[in-house]
């Protein structure tokens, strides 16, 4: 029993031993399993962190980039877009769009009028609106040049005190949305800031024989254009007086001279006479002549009284002799004072560059000699 006993007991010994041995390996085994299995979980966790901080960043550039096209979108459409011609319920016109309805009976039937306004901000009070009106030529354009010499020599304070007005002349919508496109594109500050507008006349505005089928003898096309262009010039005159002090009358082919409007500010800032009728920056037509706003609905008056009769720069010449010459007096004595109430600037501000009319197949080439 005893020789039994010695001999199983180092067999129990050196199986628990074994055993002991096997369960060691197997837990160190298990422990190094472990640490690979928690090592790599951080290095998972770590890539997963720096997927998700690079997805972060791009959802932010993403984010960032869609709040600047809401943005954008927000500013466009700011800009007043309209394509009918009456007023919202929170605007206002002003009276002397009424008076047309006593001058042409056909529009006694229709309700306010008002421009179709394309693109505009609403500016007002400010010194100077600047009037430029503007029909399709074909293929023949001079707008952008004449615009681009016009708001490119103002200072930023000059722009900022001023409203540079595109009236749309023309029932062509082909030529409206190129002219739109154009300003949009090549003039963006100016349109947001509020500094240009574009509006188009409503095509009821104008008397039923002037949107009858246009006759084909030349002279009597000419003056159906020339009687038109002298309505495109009232309704143009008529929106810009609420907007400004003074009313500069352009056309949309010309060009302006460096620092014009430094030197039209100037002059009308000193000028000593207090009673001038209108003042002369270009002897040429109807371009480049100033007139007090408050005086506009006068001149349009008469301009509607006699819209049939003559070309817009000759009822100038016949508005100064009713209002300035005395009854019975010699003309030579009228005309002593024309000096004194139509000023003429020299030497011009403004150059005619235009060849090719607006009158369909005419051209023309006469230029200011004192620019």
């Amino acid at each position: 029993l005893n020789l039994s006993v010695k001999l199983v007991l180092p067999v129990i010994f050196i199986f628990n031993t074994f055993s002991n041995s096997r369960s060691n390996i197997t837990q160190c085994n298990q422990l190094i399993n472990c640490k690979s299995h928690v090592l790599e979980f951080k290095e998972n966790m770590q890539r997963l962190k720096n997927k998700t901080e690079n997805n972060s960043q791009e959802m932010m550039k993403v984010l960032n980039k869609v709040k600047h096209e809401m943005t954008h979108v927000r500013h466009e459409k700011s800009v007043v877009e309209k394509k009918v011609g009456t007023l919202g319920k929170n605007e206002t016109a002003s009276d002397t769009f009424e008076d047309l309805k006593f001058f042409l009976p056909h529009l006694r039937k229709a309700g306010r009028i008002y421009p179709d306004v394309i693109i505009g901000k609403g500016k007002t009070g400010v010194s100077f609106a600047v009037g430029i009106s503007t029909v399709s030529r074909g293929e023949y354009s001079y707008l952008k040049q004449t615009l681009n010499s016009v708001v490119s020599r103002m200072t930023l304070m000059e722009e900022k005190d001023s409203v540079v007005i595109i009236s749309v002349a023309d029932s062509n919508e082909d030529y409206l949305n190129s002219v739109v496109n154009m300003i949009k594109k090549k003039f963006k500050r100016q349109v947001m800031s509020g500094s240009l507008e574009v509006i188009s006349i409503p095509t009821f505005f104008y008397p039923n024989v002037l949107n009858a089928q246009q006759t084909t003898e030349a002279s009597q096309h000419i003056t159906s254009r020339q009687v038109k262009q002298v309505l495109d010039f009232c309704f143009l005159m008529l929106y810009a007086k609420p907007k400004a002090r003074y009313y500069l009358q352009l056309e949309d082919d010309i060009i302006a001279k460096y620092m014009y409007f430094t030197k039209i500010t100037n002059f009308v800032h000193n000028i000593t006479i207090n009673n001038w009728f209108y003042i002369e920056f270009s002897i040429l037509g109807f371009i480049g002549k100033l007139f007090r706003s408050e005086d506009l609905p006068d001149f349009v008056r008469f301009f509607l009284m006699f819209y049939k009769v003559k070309p817009v720069d000759l009822l100038l010449d016949d508005i100064f002799q009713i209002k300035m010459c005395k009854p019975q007096e010699i003309f030579k004595e009228c005309l002593k004072r024309n000096k004194q109430v139509r000023i003429q600037y020299k030497p011009s501000l403004f150059q005619h560059v235009g060849i090719h009319s607006s009158f369909p197949g005419r051209e023309q080439y006469y230029k200011e000699y004192y620019f």
